[in-house]
Parts: structure tokens; sequence; C-alpha cells
């Protein structure tokens, strides 16, 4: 195996791989542990450096101690240089593989120029991301693991659901409807519920395990057992958004009004794209500390959205809400933000399987939207029938006692 000096130079040595899987070689001129092939023999890169050196220089030292017979050793190579380059022509090494200065130059500008050409062939955003685009990242990342409680430690004297007993805990005037308006309004409730179902275990500190399944009639009552603790931890989580958004001096810096109709229009949408960063996909739950939940989701609309943004921490907040005042300044944030997502995926996924997918999280984006608008309705369908939302909540979906 010959190697050229294109090793010594860049400090990269070759290896011969099969004698590589035997162990650890050692150099043949001085027994130290040899770091690869050069100038075609085994050697550690201090008998590498020596053998270039001399000659270079065209060396010619003499020995003055035993008359070209020092014995050569890794503690003893420096001692006599004559018997140090003896060894080196003896176990093999060649003058000839070593590049003059003006051919090692030439090879470091080509090495160079091949650097830039394959910098200059990748997209945009993998050339790296400005400072401006980095301090957004770094903040918003910094937000995230401020206000989010992956754990869910702080998740404490919530409400379980409980067993349906008996008609007496369904809401009056839906047990026996005394109107067809009533009998509408409990027929389109339950195509609402029942095409889910929601499972729920609690895991105690003492080890034990409690576990809510609901009914298996599938009439859609079970809902109102669930209603209060559903109320309790979608408060919980919209705490954290409100917190997140507050940290982000980009969000601090707009009216307050704007800060409000920006939070009363996304916080579901964020609120659901955090949520699923416990999601199992193994497991099909979502894991809340002690708590966890699955859900039976025959239609599979919504496993496809969980899986579609495991990899989503958080977004910015779209402009087009209700109530936004300065639409264009949070318009261009907006698209600041985007752009910066753009290039972090350019940069961080350049490979040609990405190349689509800040195109498919846009898209995402679109479909979480629907699902929001979806479910905001649901929510007021529910509430209409049986007041459950707690302050918080009707502050965010405009709820009015009636």
């Amino acid at each position: 195996m010959q190697c050229n000096e294109t090793d010594s130079t860049s400090g990269n040595s070759t290896t011969n791989a099969d004698e590589e899987d035997e162990g650890p070689q050692i150099c043949r001129v001085c027994g130290d542990k040899a770091t690869g092939y050069h100038f075609n023999v085994m050697t550690c890169e201090g008998c590498k450096g020596f053998f270039r050196r001399a000659i270079k220089r065209n060396a010619r030292p003499r020995c003055l101690f035993r008359k070209g017979a020092c014995e050569i050793t890794r503690k003893t190579r420096r001692q006599c240089q004559a018997c140090r380059l003896r060894k080196c022509l003896e176990s093999g090494m060649r003058k000839e593989m070593i590049m003059s200065d003006a051919a090692v130059e030439q090879r470091r500008a080509l090495i160079r120029r091949k650097k830039r050409e394959q910098i200059g062939a990748q997209p945009p955003g993998a050339k790296g991301l400005t400072e401006e685009q980095r301090t957004m990242i770094s903040e918003l990342m910094n937000a995230q693991m401020k206000t989010f409680d992956t754990t869910f430690t702080h998740f404490k004297n919530f409400r379980l659901p409980e067993v349906l007993s008996s008609s007496l805990e369904i809401p009056e005037c839906l047990q026996t409807p005394s109107s067809r308006e009533e009998a509408a309004k409990w027929s389109k409730l339950r195509e609402d519920l029942c095409s889910v179902k929601l499972s729920l275990q609690l895991r105690g500190e003492d080890g034990s395990v409690w576990n809510y399944k609901p009914p298996a009639d599938n009439s859609g009552k079970e809902i109102f057992s669930l209603l209060p603790h559903i109320a309790d931890m979608s408060t919980y989580m919209f705490k954290g958004i409100i917190n997140f958004a507050k940290v982000i001096s980009y969000f601090r810096d707009l009216p307050i009004e704007d800060q409000i109709s920006l939070l009363k229009g996304a916080t579901f949408e964020l609120c659901q794209l955090r949520f699923n960063t416990v999601f199992n996909a193994e497991t099909g739950t979502w894991e809340c500390g002690r708590l966890s939940y699955s859900l039976e989701d025959p239609s599979g609309a919504l496993t496809h959205l969980v899986v579609a943004f495991m990899a989503l921490y958080h977004l910015p907040l779209p402009p087009d809400r209700p109530g936004v005042v300065q639409r264009q300044v949070v318009d261009q944030l907006q698209e600041r933000f985007a752009i910066t997502l753009k290039a972090y995926i350019e940069c961080n996924r350049p490979q040609p399987a990405h190349r689509f997918l800040f195109l498919k999280i846009m898209a995402m984006l679109t479909e979480l939207r629907s699902i929001n608008a979806q479910h905001t309705q649901r929510l007021l369908r529910i509430q209409d029938i049986h007041p459950f939302a707690t302050p918080l909540m009707q502050e965010l979906f405009s709820i009015t006692e009636s």
C-alpha cells in the first residue's frame, strides 16, 4: 500500500482497514503507536515527520555512539538521528514519495477549492443561519423550555372523570328532550362526540393505577363525566401557551389588543402542537407525567395529524386573526419566522428526502386551522347545553355567560 504526502500536510493518516481490524498497529521504526501508512510504511506521526524533514534537508547525520547500530525505540529515537534515518530506510520508507513544497501547496489549494465548490452547491439555507435567525430560534427554544412542563409535575388538583351511575348525571334537558330543538341539539352532540373515545390512566405515587375507560354503548353521554377533567387539562395547557407568548420579545412588542387577539385565535393550535410533543407513537398514548391518555379514532384523521406534527415544538401566530389591528406588522413578523423555519430545515435537513418538508408543514398548518374552527364549534355546542368552561376558556373562546 502506498500513501502520498497529503497525509503529512493535512494531518490525516491513511490506515489499512484489514490490519486495523487486527488491533492496534505499532510503528515499524520505533515501536510507538502507529497512525497509518506514511511513505509506504506503517509508522507513528513522529517518525513520519522526522523522515520528511531529514530527506527535505538532505541531511547526512553520523552515528556518534555505536557505529550505526543504535537500538531505536520510543524512548531512544531522539538520541541518534543517523540510526533512526537508517531504520526508516530499512523499514521501507521511500524518499520519492515525499512531495515538494510547491506540490504540497498546490494540493492544499486544490482541497480548498473543492471545499468552496461543495459549499456553493448547497441550498441557500444550508450555508448557515444568519445571526438574527439564530437569535430568533434561540429565543423560541428558551421560551419553550421555560414554559412547557413536559413532566406535568405542576398539573395538580385536577378533577377526574366519574363513572356514570344514573341518568341524573346527564343535563336535565337531555334526559327527556321536550322539544325538537333540544332533540336536535342532542343528536348533533352525539354526532360530534361518538366518533372518538378517550381513555385515561393515572399512576399514583404509591404505585397504584387508576383507569378510566368510556362505556361501550356509544351513547355519547360519557362526555359529561369527562368535561371537568378536560377543562382542567385545557386550562393548564392554555396558561402555558400564554406564558410562552409573554416570554417572546417579538410578541411583547405588539399592542396589548393584538396580543389578546392573537392568543384568542391561536392558543388552541399552539396547545395542540405542544401537546403532541408528548405523544408516544409506539403506544399511541399521550404521556403527561403520571397521567396518560389514549384515543380511539376510527377515522384515523387525528392520528394522521399527530404524526405530522411530532417534530414541531412551536410556530409563530398567524396574522389573519379577528381583532388584529397592526396586521402589516404581524404579517412581517410571520414572514420572518417562516423564512427562518425554511432556512433551519434546509440547514439541518439537507437530504433530498426532506426537500418538501417546509411546504408540508405549511400545508399542515392550514389543516390545523380547520381543526381549530371545528373544535371551537363543538365546544360552543357543548357549552350551550352543559356549561363547563373555566373562566380562562371562556375568555379565550369569547364565551359569554347567559
